[in-house]
């Protein structure tokens, strides 16, 4: 990695109805995506939306 990549190690995910999953994007910090998962869970649909912390061995829950 250089000075000019940027790590974006905090992912938004999201669960439809059917259990499919899928990301809506990566942030460089916990708070800017959960902000962002609120944000479309507050929404009223049914999907669940949750955030992940990308580590080593892939994403990992990441719990309050």
């Amino acid at each position: 990695m250089n000075d000019s990549t940027v790590t974006l190690p905090w992912l938004v995910i999201r669960e439809d109805d059917n259990g499919n999953r899928y990301r809506v994007g990566r942030y460089a910090t916990r708070a800017e995506a959960q902000r962002i998962a609120d944000s479309l869970d507050g929404r009223g649909h049914k999907q669940l939306y949750w955030v992940e912390r990308l580590g080593h061995d892939g994403p990992a829950v990441a719990h309050d």
